[in-house]
């Protein structure tokens, strides 16, 4: 029936599903059975006086389908399509009219939040006038949480100690934004970047094949096997080895992949000099820009610092609840997650994707709790930045990236999971957080931080004079492992969390 609802599990881009709002109470009568503590069967009754306008709907919507001689269309009589069609026919159509609201109705007035697709039985169909209507409704609920005392919680979480290699990292990273790529006359080494042509095949027949493909030796983020085939090769030179497809129909098999070399470039740093501070970033001098770099390294320690505090936070509430899961909602998650990699029967690997979904659930019905407790809502402002920050983590365009979850209908699942953050900082606002020294953790000056100014201050619009190269480097993604469901917070350490978890699971796999 189009009115039942989809299954969510743990990642964003789905959402607890909502029955169809009920209009005002009736007669309509709702029992309520708990078959365990995430599945209930609701046995509903309608009285013939409830059902009666949806039957005379009904008996309109047959008269207009239907041609009886004699009769002008939507003129024929309720006797003569009980004579023609007979009764269980209009029945039928009245009971499909208005089982979207009764559902509705059952679930509201027992104050139930399905979470899952509604199993519905006709149990009593009314066959003379004045019979009720009885049908039963078996669906997953989310579990009722009795939440402990999460006031003046205490987690420790690592030190905050930058390096010299710290600073000295994204120094060198900031050089390679601002390289240029230059051809060279030598073989494949890691770390180049090559054009290339590849093509996989099966028993000689093609199967996939792409032609001037960039990619950076090394990044390990396209066919297995790949990186190995290319360290040596020259331009112009062709090499074929074994590797299973990424994707397709014929995902997980083994093929024939062929790739051939087109132009080998590496790329060329800039000295670390003033001139390149003045390039790469807001400062003057190489020693402002160093400064600048070792307070990145400092406020990103903090942010891992939220980000663990967030989660020890959610492990140690978990730890103290027993949070039973609906067996039919992770059977189906693990189901779509298998087949999705093409492994459904690897008994180990459906082990684990069973547990992290069963966590990822978990998790959830926790979050979900706080929000109730707390009445959490979600202002548009919140909303648009986890939107805006999501699209840029996905390297979408904001407005694509909105539109096509807007067209997915999943707006709603996003601010579910906005509800869930802002209800889990709120907990973790009034946390005490320690490091591993002892010493008292501010998250709260993150916010400070954050205002009016970037998460890195020297970024810029590198890579200029790569005539495209960098444009036109866009890997195949490999499958993603199954991943335990994370969540995050806004305030007071807004920027770790939104730093964990900025945009959805998604899994993307690419033949190559």
């Amino acid at each position: 029936m189009a009115w039942r609802h989809g299954v969510v599990a743990g990642r964003r881009g789905r959402s607890r599903p909502h029955p169809p709002e009920p209009t005002e109470t009736s007669d309509v009568k709702s029992a309520v059975e708990n078959l365990d503590p995430t599945r209930v069967k609701v046995a509903v009754e309608v009285p013939h006086e409830e059902l009666k306008p949806a039957l005379d709907e009904a008996y309109k919507t047959i008269a207009g389908q239907v041609q009886i001689p004699g009769f002008r269309k939507g003129k024929v009589p309720a006797r003569i399509i009980d004579q023609r069609f007979g009764r269980g026919a209009v029945v039928q159509e009245a009971v499909n009219a208005q089982l979207p609201e009764l559902y509705a109705r059952a679930i509201t007035e027992n104050d139930l939040q399905p979470i899952g697709e509604p199993q519905l039985e006709l149990t009593d169909v009314p066959v003379a006038d004045g019979d009720p209507l009885k049908f039963t409704v078996e669906v997953d609920v989310r579990p009722a949480i009795e939440l402990p005392d999460t006031a003046g919680m205490r987690v420790e979480v690592a030190a905050a100690e930058v390096s010299e290699e710290d600073v000295q990292k994204r120094m060198d990273d900031l050089r390679e934004r601002f390289g240029t790529l230059k051809g060279v006359d030598r073989a494949v080494a890691t770390d180049d970047h090559v054009s290339m042509d590849l093509r996989a095949e099966i028993d000689g027949d093609e199967i996939d094949s792409v032609e001037g493909v960039s990619y950076q030796v090394g990044q390990g983020t396209m066919i297995d096997g790949l990186d190995e085939a290319l360290v040596g090769m020259s331009a112009g030179e062709s090499k074929t080895f074994t590797a299973p497809l990424a994707g397709g129909d014929r995902q997980g098999e083994d093929s024939q992949v062929t790739v051939t070399v087109q132009s080998v470039k590496e790329r060329e740093l800039p000295e670390v000099d003033d001139e390149f501070a003045q390039l790469a970033s807001p400062f003057d001098t190489v020693e402002e820009l160093k400064a600048d770099l070792c307070k990145q390294a400092e406020r990103n320690a903090t942010f891992q610092q939220g980000i663990e505090a967030r989660d020890k936070i959610l492990e140690q509430l978990l730890g103290q609840l027993e949070i039973p899961v609906p067996a039919a909602i992770v059977e189906a998650e693990v189901n779509s997650h298998l087949e999705g990699e093409g492994r459904q029967d690897d008994a180990d690997h459906r082990a684990e994707v069973t547990k992290s979904t069963e966590d990822a659930l978990r998790a959830q019905f926790l979050m979900d709790a706080l929000v109730e407790r707390d009445e959490v809502e979600v202002e548009q402002n919140e909303l648009l930045e986890y939107l805006m920050m999501s699209a840029q983590s996905s390297g979408m365009d904001p407005n694509q990236f909105i539109g096509m979850l807007d067209q997915q209908g999943q707006i709603g699942a996003v601010v579910e999971e906005v509800r869930r953050r802002k209800a889990l900082a709120a907990v973790l606002e009034t946390a005490e957080i320690v490091d591993t020294n002892g010493k008292s953790v501010d998250l709260g000056a993150l916010e400070d931080d954050a205002e009016g100014e970037g998460d890195e201050a020297t970024e810029g619009e590198g890579d200029e004079a790569t005539e495209g190269e960098e444009a036109a480097e866009k890997p195949a993604a490999k499958k993603a492992p199954a991943k335990k469901a994370t969540t995050t917070r806004k305030a007071p350490a807004k920027k770790a969390a939104e730093k964990a978890d900025e945009a959805p699971a998604e899994e993307t796999s690419e033949e190559k």
